[in-house]
């Protein structure tokens, strides 16, 4: 199996995707949202109609057992900051961080409790209440953060013809053995503040209406749940992802590169989005970005149908056909697949 090959299929079977298809088993049960919400289910933020102008933000995220059990501070910490990611994948400013955590050990409970206020001040969001047990079996964390957003970003507006342009903070280091790429912990709060500021700066001078932040499923992963919500699918150049400092180029093969190739493609990047462009916006919008030293590279297309094919060097595979396979279950490609399968 070529190299390329190899990285869509262990993609597949990753836990990243895995995580995210359990969405798919949830949405059916939450009923419809229109006329409540400005945009469906499957977007990063649920999103209400603000009684001023604009539009209210909900994001929420719950952390794994075992990632918490390993690393209680940065469990905490990256608890605030994926929220606050998904508030500006929308084109939000943050308002206020509140949590529910349980704990058997106070330990445990500290350390949440002390990422969590460390990441609220470093990105300059309250944390204004929530809820916590110290008498539970193990560590849970959930947290949710409120925003504002006077224009959206939105995973349902990405157009076949639209530059793929991925914007990730390459000045980080890996979390030990984890696949989190930390451009966050060591970098100065007002870089980090205004880094974050970028993304309603593009939305409210209409340079872009429509993509996500790269979160646990990787930058692919995330594509295929953009791809899924706005019915349309995409092709990708691997060779133009930017890759960490030290990862072997694109062109390498063998196990060390396909160890970090396939890292780096499931990667959460702490500070990492994916934007669907028109095309005669997206040299503005990676002027945006380079202006802050954050790596932004058009990656790919978005095109008509619903596959997601990659490219890498002479070698083209099909990573996934939505309209066969839905990820999320978003619509509309989930209602195709239903179709198919009547």
């Amino acid at each position: 199996m070529d190299h390329l090959s190899q990285l869509a299929d262990a993609l597949r079977r990753s836990r990243g995707f895995a995580h995210k298809r359990d969405i798919a088993e949830v949405l059916p049960q939450l009923g419809p949202v229109a006329g409540l919400t400005s945009v469906p289910n499957g977007d990063d933020c649920a999103v209400l109609p603000d009684a001023g102008e604009g539009h209210l933000l909900l994001a929420i995220e719950g952390l794994v057992q075992d990632f918490i059990a390993a690393m209680p501070w940065f469990a905490g910490y990256s608890g605030v900051m994926v929220n606050l990611s998904d508030i500006a994948a929308m084109g939000g400013r943050p308002l206020a961080v509140v949590d529910a955590l349980w704990a058997g050990e106070p330990a445990v409970a500290q350390q949440l409790l002390a990422g969590m206020r460390a990441a609220c001040e470093r990105y300059g969001v309250p944390l204004v209440g929530g809820h916590s047990n110290l008498h539970a079996d193990q560590g849970q964390l959930a947290v949710a953060v409120l925003g504002r957003a006077r224009r959206l970003i939105s995973s349902f507006a990405a157009r076949p013809g639209d530059r793929l342009l991925m914007a990730v903070d390459l000045r980080g280091a890996w979390q030990a053995g984890h696949p989190f790429w930390n451009a966050s912990t060591s970098a100065p709060a007002e870089r980090l503040r205004a880094d974050l500021a970028l993304l309603p700066e593009i939305a409210e001078a209409g340079l872009c209406d429509a993509g996500k932040d790269i979160s646990m499923a990787g930058v692919l992963g995330t594509l295929l749940m953009l791809l899924e919500c706005s019915g349309a699918g995409a092709h990708v150049d691997l060779a133009r992802l930017p890759l960490p400092p030290g990862t072997p180029g694109w062109h390498e093969t063998g196990n060390a590169a396909f160890t970090a190739h396939l890292r780096w493609l499931s990667a959460f990047p702490s500070y990492g989005y994916l934007l669907s462009v028109r095309e005669s916006q997206a040299e503005a919008v990676q002027a945006v970005f380079d202006s802050q030293g954050i790596a932004c590279s058009d990656i790919g297309t978005v095109q008509p149908g619903a596959r997601l094919t990659l490219q890498l060097g002479d070698t083209q595979t099909a990573l996934w056909d939505l309209a066969a396979e839905p990820f999320i279950g978003a619509a509309p490609h989930a209602l195709l697949a239903e179709k198919a399968a009547a």
